[in-house]
């Protein structure tokens, strides 16, 4: 197996392993939010996002994570907090 080919299949491994965080701490994940999840190709952007997804007690604070894109990296404060406070919002 090729080096291109074994980082295709985290990748593949890693958006499968965030959609279900996802599901299990928000429902069903909106067909935008997969779109953009799909077209991510950098395995450390989706190992930080499946860190976010975890640790988040909101899911508006994973949709503005997942729109900062590759330039963010530090997960600290409350609004990393998984028991912290949670919206409705879902």
């Amino acid at each position: 197996m090729t080096l291109v080919n074994e980082e295709a299949l985290f990748i593949q491994q890693d958006l499968k392993d965030l959609n279900a965080i996802l599901e299990m701490r928000f429902g069903e994940v909106p067909a935008e939010v997969l779109d953009i999840m799909t077209n991510i190709r950098d395995l450390n952007r989706l190992q930080r996002l499946i860190l976010v997804a975890c640790n988040t007690p909101d899911w508006k604070v994973f949709v503005e994570e997942l729109q900062e894109g590759e330039g963010a990296y530090r997960l600290t404060g409350e609004r990393f907090n998984p028991l912290g406070m949670t919206s409705n919002e879902g």
